[in-house]
């Protein structure tokens, strides 16, 4: 296992354009760091840099401590899965996972002893003599890893490896790539346009916006503490509603009322003539639903509902409002670079699955005033962000990817673990 640092990565191709711009970031041994965009932010362009497959323009990627820039991939010690999973259609999976060592010319005896030991983390043993036509996707997914854990790199690079899986498939193949990366403690870097696959599988999250680092963070800090516009707009499904806005003292004037700001808030966004609000969808409720007891932390307001999807565990409702045309127009260029639909002026809320508020009527809403972001519509910075609050979130998620990793160190289930049991027998 190794760290890998990336020191003012520059990828420019022919044009000039610069892919990958100036990004300076460290990964951890054995830290699990997702790469994460909209299509062309140069995240799968950076992945193929740590691999070799891309030259670098300018800067330093260091791995383990030693300078790579001018080694051949193979000289690496990196193990990388693909999207498209790149097996050998005329080889068995017994084959297609040793393939690897057959290269390398490792003996019989340590060959089996590998594939075996793959195959009981992946769960392949009753599929090693298929060959992958027979297998379903995520079947094919898991013995191209089964693949990269036998050569027993210094880390995993995974290039958007669920993206051919249908959803309930990639919900399983999350989950056994989280929990193969914690048992094995190995570097990983994964890199998806997907934000769920973000937030459920890194322990850090690095998000790119045309070749430049926007923020690296913990997933909920992301979430809860982003820090400008497009962050906060990329990371959340349904995404943040964005609302125009003027403060006048304490208040801010919104298309839903207004919204009372304590004073550090307050300070923060100065007296800046427009701003936007930024309000995640679950900060909503149904007014006749939210308790007496909590209704003072927040603001109620009517709105007319223009239409409503119940999905039985929950609710949305849409809610359209006005908004200047240079706000509607920078709120269409953000969705474009994010690659999701038009962000109409409208605000998605999340409301109780049993409220019995319908479309097409004015209807009574909550808002819990305490969580909302402002954001400067000119930069797109996060004005009220609270960066002590969200550095520890990342600290304690830190010391969770720590403990993890020991725990399986310790109890001899990473790769290191299980190769110097192996020593040991053989002496």
């Amino acid at each position: 296992m190794a760290s890998i640092d990336m020191k003012n990565i520059v990828k420019k191709y022919g044009d000039g354009f610069p892919a990958v711009n100036d990004v300076s970031m460290d990964i951890a041994d054995g830290e699990f760091m997702i790469l994460v965009g909209p299509s062309g932010c140069g995240k799968s362009t950076l992945l193929r840099m740590i691999v070799g497959l891309e030259d670098i323009t300018s800067g330093d990627m260091v791995i383990g401590g030693k300078k790579v820039n001018d080694k051949a991939p193979r000289d690496r010690n990196l193990s990388m899965v693909f999207q498209n999973y790149a097996l050998y259609p005329h080889l068995s999976v017994f084959e297609n996972i040793a393939f690897p060592l057959r290269l390398q010319k490792a003996p019989e005896d340590e060959v089996k002893r590998k594939v075996n030991e793959a195959a009981d983390v992946l769960e392949l043993h009753e599929h090693l003599q298929r060959k992958p036509a027979n297998l379903s996707g995520g079947q094919r997914q898991r013995v191209a890893m089964g693949r990269a854990i036998v050569r027993a790199a210094d880390a995993f690079l995974f290039d958007e490896p669920l993206s051919n899986l249908d959803a309930k498939l990639r919900g399983q193949m999350r989950t056994e790539i989280a929990r193969l990366q914690r048992r094995l403690g190995i570097t990983t870097v994964y890199v998806t346009h997907d934000q769920t696959e973000a937030m459920t599988l890194g322990d850090r999250v690095c998000v790119l916006r045309k070749g430049v680092i926007q923020q690296v963070a913990s997933p909920r800090e992301l979430y809860e503490q982003p820090v400008n516009l497009f962050v906060a707009g990329f990371i959340g499904s349904p995404p943040m509603n964005f609302l125009p806005a003027t403060l006048k003292g304490n208040t801010l004037d919104t298309p839903f009322g207004p919204i009372e700001l304590d004073d550090r808030r307050a300070k923060a966004v100065g007296d800046r003539d427009l701003v936007l609000v930024g309000i995640r969808p679950e900060y909503f409720e149904d007014a006749s639903l939210v308790e007496e007891t909590k209704k003072h932390v927040g603001s109620t307001f009517t709105a007319r509902v223009d239409v409503t999807e119940w999905l039985g565990d929950s609710q949305y409702a849409y809610i359209p409002y006005e908004a200047p045309a240079d706000v509607t127009a920078q709120l269409k260029e953000l969705s474009r670079e994010l690659d999701s639909d038009q962000l109409r002026t409208q605000a998605i809320v999340s409301i109780d699955s049993t409220s019995r508020i319908r479309e097409g009527r004015e209807s009574k809403f909550w808002l819990d005033s305490r969580k909302i972001h402002v954001f400067d519509p000119a930069t797109g910075d996060n004005l009220t962000r609270d960066a002590e609050a969200g550095a520890e979130l990342t600290r304690l998620a830190s010391e969770d990817r720590a403990e993890q990793v020991e725990h399986a160190r310790n109890s001899g289930l990473t790769v290191t673990g299980k190769h110097a049991a192996s020593d040991d027998k053989a002496s």
